[in-house]
């Protein structure tokens, strides 16, 4: 009932990933990035503590393939459960539990790592790393390529109503947190539509944290 993708931008060192399901908030249940240390998504009967304490043992120097080793050991029901990691480094790795849903798969390569499960067909987290790497411009552009490339390989086995996209940089919390929690339109167009918006005032609310005297304004009522 979910797919999506962690990826590390090599250029910039930003983390990001995407996700959708036809269950509702999945990004508030299954989406986890940490500035420096990487993006994990935790997926299928959704385990959450599985992201972070994920983050955390690469944040204390594992690779994201000996995170995951470790989660493997360490999580209860484990082989229900689907985690992806990426690493500072842009090492992958994927656990995918034998009781994953329905039509299960992942797919992986350096600084980009996607799973799936009740999906349409095994080639959806394929096609969702083939559209990130083959995207240009901003990690939140190339993430929403993934997430339309996921859809146009058929998705999940029925309709998604829900979306997230997350993205990390230098500072301790996300950048960009965009949600579709529910609708029964299409979640990942909604969250396509989010982020044009938000994409040319991200650096300006970064900059409102950090100091707010060169913070531009935005026209927002109130707003000077």
């Amino acid at each position: 009932m979910t797919f999506s993708l962690v990826a590390r931008c090599p250029e910039t060192g930003m983390f990001g990933l995407v996700i959708s399901s036809s269950s509702p908030a999945v990004a508030a249940r299954c989406s986890f990035a940490r500035a420096g240390v990487g993006a994990v998504a935790s997926q299928n009967v959704t385990d959450p503590s599985l992201g972070p304490l994920a983050l955390d043992l690469m944040e204390a120097g594992l690779s994201a393939p000996e995170a995951i080793a470790a989660v493997q050991k360490r999580g209860k029901f484990i082989e229900y459960r689907q985690v992806l990691a990426v690493d500072a480094a842009g090492r992958t790795a994927i656990h995918s539990g034998p009781n994953s849903l329905g039509i299960w798969t992942q797919a992986q390569a350096e600084n980009a790592a996607s799973g799936g499960n009740l999906l349409a067909n095994d080639g959806v987290p394929q096609a969702m790393v083939d559209a990130y790497l083959g995207a240009t411009g901003h990690i939140g552009d190339r993430l929403v390529a993934a997430l339309r490339g996921a859809l146009a390989a058929g998705g999940e086995a029925g309709p998604v109503h829900s979306a997230g996209l997350k993205i990390v940089d230098k500072v301790s919390w996300p950048v960009a947190d965009l949600r579709c929690d529910w609708t029964e339109d299409c979640p990942i167009e909604a969250v396509a539509t989010a982020w044009e918006v938000y994409k040319p005032q991200l650096e300006a609310y970064v900059q409102r944290a950090l100091d707010p005297r060169e913070a531009p304004s935005y026209g927002v009522p109130g707003d000077e």
